[in-house]
Formats: C-alpha cells, structure tokens, sequence
C-alpha cells in the first residue's frame, strides 16, 4: 500500500513538473511567434536603436560644444565672440567689428539721447560700412559685412544705455 501511494506521489510530481515546463515552453514559444509575426516588430526595434544611438550622439557634440565654450574656442581656433566668421585675416575682422561697434554706439547713443526710434538701417555708417577700412586689410565686401556685425551690437548696447 505505501508503494502504491509513493508511486501515485511520484507520477503526480513528475506531471505537475511536466505540465509546468509545457506551459512556460508553449509561453515563451507563442511570444517568439508572435514578435516574428508581427512584420513591423523589428523594424520597430531597428528604429528605437538607431533614435538612441542619434541621442547618445547629439549627448556628445553637446558634451564638446560644452568642453569647447567653457575653454572659449570654437573648432576653427577663433575665440567665440558670438560674430560670425566669414574668413579673412584677423586684422581685418577684428578691425571691422572694433570699428563698427565704436561707430554704433555712438549712433544708438545719439539717437537715444534725441527719442529717436531703434533703427540702425538708417545710419550713414551703417550703409557705408567702411570706416576705418585700408586696402592692406583684404577685401571691402567682407570689411563690410564685419563691420556691419559689430555696428548692430554697438548699436543696440549705446540704444539701450550701455
């Protein structure tokens, strides 16, 4: 009698644990049909990877525009002054935005001080753009476009009281 009940035991345990390994293989079998089925599953995974690798790259260009701010340089080796580099020699381009600049606020003081509107079109300055400007320096185009540059924010500081 206790042998038929330990053999009963026995086959009882050995379906259960059979039954229990069905079930999870059956499981896990259906899940992987059903992501194989579903044609839009990898390329769902083929777009997640690629949108994380596109953050972790932008992580580091913002990581090394962060580095190259804080040491004031940009990649081309210029100081970052927030003018734009249009090339030439440094002379050039630093006497086109001094230049401009100091013309500027003259002009934005001078219109502040008269309640005259914000408007550095106008100037004659600002127009000609050639202040200061020698043919040793380069180009009249690009002195120009410089000094421009530095005539707005000249401008703009002698408008609003600097």
């Amino acid at each position: 009698m206790k042998l038929n009940m330990l053999k009963k035991q026995v086959i009882g345990v050995a379906l259960g644990l059979s039954l229990l390994v069905g079930i999870g293989m059956s499981s896990s079998n259906s899940v992987a049909q059903a992501q194989w089925q579903n044609r839009d599953w990898q390329r769902e995974q083929e777009i997640r990877r690629q949108r994380e690798w596109e953050r972790e790259q932008q992580r580091r260009q913002r990581e090394y525009d962060r580095r190259n701010r804080r040491n004031g340089r940009y990649d081309n080796g210029r100081y970052d002054d927030g003018y734009g580099n249009y090339g030439g020699s440094f002379q050039l381009r630093q006497t086109a935005l001094n230049a401009g600049y100091n013309e500027g606020i003259k002009e934005g003081r001078k219109d502040r001080n008269n309640r005259e509107r914000f408007e550095y079109r106008d100037e004659e300055d600002f127009r000609n753009a050639n202040t200061d400007y020698s043919s040793r320096l380069g180009s009249r185009e690009l002195y120009a476009q410089y000094f421009r540059q530095g005539f707005v924010n000249g401008y703009t500081d002698g408008y609003r009281g600097y």
